[in-house]
């Protein structure tokens, strides 16, 4: 597993916001449109942003900050939609307009900012490197996922995802609660695809493990603990 003392630089973190709606979730496609609005446009900027910054890697090494501020931007825009409306069903609060971080939003995107990227890596990145989890992706999420794709917004939400938020969306409606288990193994595909996206953006160069670090909670953001582990206790001897 992904661990705090070897965190993965994409952190997605997220936490489920009780009370849900049992029926709000049946009308987000409505109230996410306008957010979908400026999403295509904010996705083609991103497509743009991310050729400059391919050719600037490419002869310079470095990613210039202003154009990663603004995918990362994107990023985060695109998972509050996302994390509110049919790729987690995590929240009935309404996302904001706004590229910037939000702390009092539950979902949260962070990227460091490289200070070097490999000029030799980044040619192949995006797509032959990628293509591994391009595939276990296309199970997971769906065929909608592609990166940079305006119309889905960086992920779509068939194939896996799709269906497991489905059964939340039932849970909500009939039980009006969002099962635990349910949502620890959402949050680790949307993990996935954002770590994947971020990659394939050319945002880092550190290989996305593949695994499903599930939950609300991304590893990278545990403490790390200090010192050595503690040995374990042994049993004292029997007394003869």
């Amino acid at each position: 597993m992904t661990t705090a003392q070897n965190p993965y630089p994409v952190r997605v973190n997220a936490s489920l916001d009780p009370p849900l709606s049992r029926w709000l979730w049946l009308v987000k496609w409505v109230l996410v449109i306008p957010h979908y609005v400026v999403l295509v446009a904010l996705w083609a900027g991103f497509a743009v942003v991310t050729v400059v910054a391919f050719f600037a890697i490419l002869f310079t090494e470095h990613y210039p900050r202003s154009l990663f501020d603004f995918n990362l931007g994107v990023l985060r825009w695109t998972w509050r939609v996302h994390y509110y409306a049919y790729g987690a069903l995590g929240t009935d609060r309404y996302p904001p307009f706004s590229l910037g971080e939000h702390p009092d939003y539950p979902a949260h995107l962070d990227i460091p900012y490289p200070q070097h990227l490999s000029r030799t890596v980044v040619l192949v990145k995006w797509w032959l490197l990628a293509l591994p989890h391009y595939l276990v992706l296309s199970v997971l999420v769906g065929g909608g996922w592609w990166v940079g794709q305006p119309g889905n917004n960086g992920w779509g939400v068939s194939g896996l995802l799709g269906l497991l938020v489905f059964i939340a969306a039932i849970s909500l409606l009939f039980r009006g609660s969002y099962p635990e288990p349910l949502y620890r193994l959402i949050l680790g595909v949307d993990r996935w695809s954002l770590r994947v996206t971020a990659y394939a953006a050319l945002m880092t160069d550190a290989y996305p493990p593949f695994r499903l670090d599930q939950g609300g909670t991304d590893p990278g953001s545990l403490p790390v603990p200090s010192g050595p582990s503690p040995m374990p206790l042994l049993p004292e001897p029997a007394a003869g």
